[in-house]
This record gives C-alpha cells, structure tokens and sequence, in this order.
C-alpha cells in the first residue's frame, strides 16, 4: 500500500482507471437525489434491481414478451440475458412468426428495454462531494507527465458532470460544437496535452446517437442512446467505430511499457474486454493490473483468474490478495511510522458487516484514498 500510494501521488506513472457498474452503485441518495448515509438507494442500481426496475416499466406487448422469454432462461436471469434472448430470437425469425409474434415485435420490445436502461443511467451527480468528484480532483490536482485515461463500460454521465463542475478540461473522442463527432484519428494519435484527462466509454453513453449518415454524434442533454448492450451482438457492434477505436486505445495503453491500470467497481464477468485484458498483460510484462475488487476472493472468480496467470495482474479483494500469482489473506504489518495510523484507516478498517478487511472495494473509500495520496 505505502508503493502505490507512492505512485499515485507522483505525476510521473502512466495510470489509467477502469470503472464498472459498482462505482455509481455505490453512492446513495434520498428521494430527492441528494446523498445520504442511511438508506436511500443506489444512483444507478446494479443489475439485479436494474432487471426488477426496468421489467416493472415495460409496456404490456413488451412486458408480454419478456415474460415468455424469461420462462426459457435459468432462474432469476438479469436484464442483459433477458435482452440478449430477445435479439437472438429477432435475429432467428426472420420473415417468420413464433406464436404471432413477428421479428419486428421483438425488436420493437428489445428497444423498449434498451430505452428503459437509458433512462435510468441519464442520472444526475449530486451537488454534494461525491467519490466522482474527489477522483477529479486528484486527476486535476498533480502536475503530470501523462495524462490520466479513465475507461468506463457505465453509459452514464458522472464522470463528466464531475469535470466540468471542477472546469477540468477532459477528451471523451468528440469534437466539435453542434453535433460533436467521433474523432477517430485524435483518439488513436492521443496528442492532446497532458492536462487534459481522457474518458474513454467503451460501451457508448447517454446521449450517444446515429445520425443520417450513419455515424455517431453526441447531442447534448439527450438521454437517448447508441450503446452497446451485453448480448450475443456485443462482438459484431464492437467492431464498428467509435467501439473498435475505444477498444483499441485501451490496448495500446496496455501495451505501453511502465502502465497502471486500476479497476474499480468491474467484475470482470465482461468476456471480451477480459479478453483483452488477459492477451494485453501476457504481451507486455511491462505493464500492471491492479483489480481492487469489493467482495472476498472466493466471490471474484474472473479477476482471480486473469491475476493466477499472470504475474502482472493483482487482485486485491476484502479478505485477501492474489500478488505476482500467489494468494494470501491479509495480513496487518508494523506501521512504518506513527503517521501511518491514519493513512492506514483509509484502506483498512470494518466493513459493513463488522468484520475487519480491505476497504478500497467500495467506490468510495477507492476515491478518497487516491484523493488523499495527494497530503
């Protein structure tokens, strides 16, 4: 821990920052979306209540449809095999009609879902500090020789509500003024200064959408989407631009020697980019993976088994750490000074269940441990 908070604090390292859905899952609020401590919910759910929430609002020809398709699944599917069966039985029909039902009722219920999703996503950060906005603060906050890239498969909008609150100029592959346009040739050249953060939205985002043309543009204040939803088409849609260029800048930061990558919040369940993860690390020895993940290791079974193979990736869990391919709990040393006390609360301590462990699988304690790294 004293190493990495070395790292971070010094604006030399090439880092990078992989955000999954447990990083907006893990800030609550009120009804009235304001940040709470007690209760509330998450700003985004994660999947299992996303699944409940966006069955719940589907119209009935939908919500019929769903229920058919959920009947052919394992027990308690989440919304992404709920959407992937109904694509896949889209794709299936063709001409055809399966009890009535046409391919173009099935897309049409396949859109409802995908809407539904973007809806929920298109949530606002609070106005309060947020663990959004003390991470901005350390990217913004050190004088740097690379700039900070932050991957994100989370279609929402926080990370750049956050910069822009703190006037921190930031690169997302778009340019221009009213219908702003992937830029393809900047995101593979990346020779914007180093001030400037990037974020970078592998799956695609609110307000992402295609134009007449057929490319994607980005409309301000849209809550409409061009995303990238896990089903069986994830593969074929990751080749078609912004996607397969997002992706490959992410490889090519992998592939630079003397990389750091911190995941926050991903569960690693995600097969394609695992994929490239895993063939990225075992190409360059040079570069590192830290997976900080929120459950024990025993509940992290795909993080564990990038950071068993590979001696460049580390998965530091609640209970435990897998470090250059050996596994071991935790286990507390001497402080290396009476100052320590302190910067050792803020990663280690009790969880919610009381018991003592890691704590830089919450989204939150991540955020303010690199924010701190800067005293």
């Amino acid at each position: 821990m004293g190493d990495l908070r070395q790292l971070l604090s010094l604006g030399r390292k090439r880092i990078g920052i992989f955000l999954g859905a447990g990083a907006p899952a893990s800030i609550y609020v009120d009804s009235s979306g304001a940040i709470t401590v007690s209760g509330g919910n998450s700003l985004i759910p994660t999947i299992v209540s996303l699944t409940k929430h966006v069955i719940d609002h589907l119209g009935a020809d939908a919500r019929s449809l769903v229920n058919e398709v959920i009947h052919d699944l394992p027990p308690n599917p989440n919304i992404e095999q709920i959407l992937s069966r109904l694509r896949a039985i889209e794709d299936a029909l063709g001409k055809r009609t399966l009890d009535g039902k046409s391919s173009v009722d099935y897309a049409a219920a396949a859109k409802e879902v995908c809407a539904s999703v973007g809806g929920v996503a298109n949530a606002m950060l609070p106005s309060a500090p947020t663990p959004y906005s003390e991470l901005v603060a350390w990217v913004g906050g050190t004088q740097r020789e690379h700039a900070v890239e932050i991957f994100t498969t989370n279609y929402d909008l926080l990370l750049e509500q956050a910069f822009e609150r703190a006037r921190i100029p930031y690169f997302d592959g778009f340019s221009g003024g009213r219908e702003p346009f992937f830029d393809s040739a900047t995101v593979a050249a990346d020779s914007l200064p180093p001030t400037w953060a990037r974020v970078w939205k592998i799956h695609g985002s609110i307000g992402w959408e295609r134009s007449a043309a057929g490319e994607i543009v980005r409309l301000a204040g849209s809550s409409s989407s061009d995303l990238i939803y896990p089903t069986h088409l994830k593969y074929d849609q990751t080749q078609k631009m912004p996607y397969s260029a997002l992706m490959e800048r992410l490889r090519n930061f992998l592939l630079t020697p003397d990389s750091l990558l911190l995941a926050s919040g991903f569960s690693f369940a995600d097969s394609h980019i695992a994929a490239v993860l895993d063939e990225c690390l075992a190409a360059n020895p040079a570069t590192a993976l830290l997976a900080i993940q929120f459950r024990s290791l025993a509940n992290e079974p795909h993080a564990v088994s990038i950071a068993r193979r590979r001696a460049n990736a580390s998965v530091y869990a609640s209970d435990g750490a897998i470090v250059n391919c050996v596994e071991g709990n935790w286990r507390l040393g001497d402080l290396p000074s009476p100052a320590w006390a302190s910067i050792r609360e803020t990663f280690w301590g009790k969880r919610g269940s009381g018991v003592d462990g890691f704590l830089l699988g919450d989204f939150n304690s991540f955020a303010r441990y690199v924010a701190l790294t800067r005293t």
